[in-house]
């Protein structure tokens, strides 16, 4: 028995520091359990793009070059119609120079389009800054623009300058013959068959350029890279169409001094003096999978959306009679005045989106909550689906309550839409850009703009907008603030659209190619009807709209469709890097029915009136 006892132990009696130790235990558990909740989580990695730190690849000092685009002589006959032509170059200079990256857009000039000739004189200057001693070598493309259909290639031209040096003579109005072998071969059919019934007509054209070389380019840390000096050329795109699809209206006056509306959408670019500085640089936001296939068009799908979105591009910087061409040699108090007319001001509480290009292309367009604007307002469709791009965003303009007052501070009051009387509806803006405050943003969910260098922007803005007051917005810093302002710019926009009739006349259904055939149409009756005077003159004109609104019925009965617009992807004839006219310093119009863009530009249809 004894035996057994020990060799089942009797239990120890329990201590009264048992109960203790277990509450530690479990209080050290539940500790361990909260730092695991409240301990910071393993964040994802950023989606790759945004602000890109590759430096510029070094290289020696290059050369400053004007080039000339003179005249061109005998083009092909393109338009059949007119048995003439609207021709225009876009030209592409391509230099060797190590890019950052080789998705980095080419730079790219376009000419302002002469209306019918075969013979254009244009005398456009593109001064470019840093081409290397190599030379460079200028690829020149001669188009016939038709906003209705495809621009049709006239041909091409190669400049190739072997090397440039301080004795570097230039080239003085030397004429290139046009290769027509990527040329429409309906207008050499035409050509050819001019050619056979006389012989003083030549089948090929001549393109006639100039080539100056100014001086050595003063660059410091800049040595690899070209960028346009100027001239500072801008352009204004216009359509009716649009605008009643996104909703946006310009103000203007009608008869007897009364305050019209007009529906149109407008398509701005302005060319700045660079060079755009060199940290500004920025590459799409590879947000969702299938953002990197829609920049590369790689994939189908990538391809498809690449395509719809350059399509988009082409239509809304659509070329076409009634866009506006403009230019200055530099910045100056003048060119701030024209960013201001393009931008209305500080009338109807508009709300911009823009794109910064490496060449320092400014591209903006009116933006806003409602579906239509907002969709037609992306910046992957400004950047014409450019990978890389220096800076977008959002901007607006507001008159300054104390526009004299010294030193500008950003939170300087301006006026609210309350405070506010000189409306379209009241009188003319002030003319001095010292009224006004230029707020901008790096609101941008596609490239996604570092706030570091909103104050670069700003330098860069002060040094091409002289006068102007010029204030940056982080939307994350300053969302509040910025919130407050555009929410105000909204209001704004909403109580100047109240107390408008909208009329349309019996002008409304004419398209801008039914101007064009009226007009045509008129002068087939002879001199007599074209240039007659009072009761008969307009008598004809209404008949003539007549026959054409008679025909369009018909024509949409048997189910007849116009032609669709195609931009083929080699040609990027439209919407590119640089596609900016140039004419004198002051505003130039292709058409009489329009009016300066500071007035609203509209014609005589689609009127509001204000009750």
């Amino acid at each position: 028995m004894e035996n057994e006892k020990e060799a089942h132990p009797s239990q120890r009696k329990g201590h009264h520091t048992d109960a203790f130790a277990t509450k530690f235990v479990d209080k050290t558990s539940n500790w361990q359990h909260k730092a695991a909740k409240y301990a910071p989580k393993e964040q994802k990695p950023a989606p790759a793009g945004g602000l890109d730190h590759t430096p510029i690849p070094d290289a020696p000092p290059g050369y400053t070059v004007k080039i000339t685009f003179n005249r061109a002589e005998s083009l092909p006959i393109a338009d059949v119609n007119s048995f003439s032509s609207d021709p225009y170059v876009w030209a592409q200079l391509n230099v060797d120079l190590p890019t950052r990256h080789k998705q980095d857009p080419h730079m790219r000039f376009r000419t302002p389009t002469i209306r019918k000739s075969t013979d254009p004189v244009w005398n456009c200057d593109w001064i470019v800054a840093n081409v290397p001693s190599t030379g460079f070598k200028l690829k020149a493309r001669i188009y016939d623009e038709d906003p209705n259909d495809h621009d049709d290639r006239l041909g091409n031209v190669h400049v190739h300058v072997d090397s440039l040096h301080d004795g570097w003579p230039g080239i003085s109005e030397q004429a290139y013959k046009i290769k027509k072998r990527m040329g429409s071969k309906r207008a050499y059919f035409m050509r050819g068959c001019a050619a056979m019934l006389s012989s003083g007509i030549e089948m090929s054209g001549k393109l006639v350029v100039s080539v100056e070389l100014i001086g050595k380019t003063e660059v410091g840390a800049n040595g690899g890279r070209v960028w346009t000096v100027g001239p500072c050329d801008f352009s204004s795109h216009f359509s009716k169409m649009i605008g009643r699809i996104a909703g946006t209206k310009e103000h203007g006056e009608g008869k007897n001094g009364a305050k019209t509306e007009s529906y149109n959408f407008q398509a701005n670019q302005f060319q700045l003096a660079g060079p755009v500085p060199p940290p500004l640089y920025h590459r799409y936001v590879e947000f969702k999978p299938f953002i990197a296939g829609m920049f590369t068009a790689k994939s189908l799908r990538g391809y498809i959306l690449n395509r719809a979105l350059r399509h988009q591009h082409s239509r809304i910087y659509n070329y076409d009679r009634y866009t506006v061409y403009g230019s200055f040699p530099s910045p100056s108090k003048d060119m701030t005045l024209q960013f201001l007319k393009l931008a209305n001001y500080d009338r109807g509480g508009r709300i911009f989106t823009y794109v910064l290009t490496l060449d320092g292309l400014f591209r903006f367009t009116e933006t806003g909550k409602e579906f239509g604007i907002d969709l037609l307002s992306k910046h992957t469709m400004h950047s014409d689906v450019n990978i890389y791009v220096a800076f977008s965003g959002e901007f607006f303009v507001r008159r300054l309550k104390t526009p004299h007052r010294e030193p500008f501070e950003n939170d300087q009051e301006t006026h609210s839409p309350a405070n506010i009387d000189r409306s379209p509806s009241s009188g003319n803006p002030p003319s001095d850009p010292a009224y006004y405050a230029l707020y901008l943003d790096n609101d941008s969910g596609t490239y996604r703009p570092s706030a570091k260098l909103l104050p670069l922007l700003k330098e860069f803005m002060q040094k091409n907008l002289p006068g102007l007051k010029i204030v940056t917005l982080d939307c994350v810093t300053d969302e509040e603030k910025m919130g407050k302002l555009k929410g105000e710019q909204r209001e704004r926009k909403k109580a100047e659209g109240k107390g408008m009739v909208y009329m349309q006349d019996d002008g409304s259904s004419m398209s801008s190619s039914d101007e064009e055939e009226l007009d045509e149409r008129m002068r087939s009756y002879g001199e007599e009807g074209a240039n007659g005077e009072g009761a008969k003159k307009e008598k004809m004109r209404t008949k003539v709209k007549r026959d054409i609104k008679e025909r369009k019925v018909f024509g949409s009965i048997h189910g007849h469709k116009g032609g669709e617009d195609i931009n083929e992807a080699d040609d990027q004839s439209k919407g590119a890097d640089g596609d900016i006219g140039h004419s004198s310093g002051e505003l130039r119009q292709q058409n009489s029915v329009l009016r300066p863009i500071g007035d609203g530009v509209f014609g005589d249809n689609e009127r509001v009136e204000r009750k």
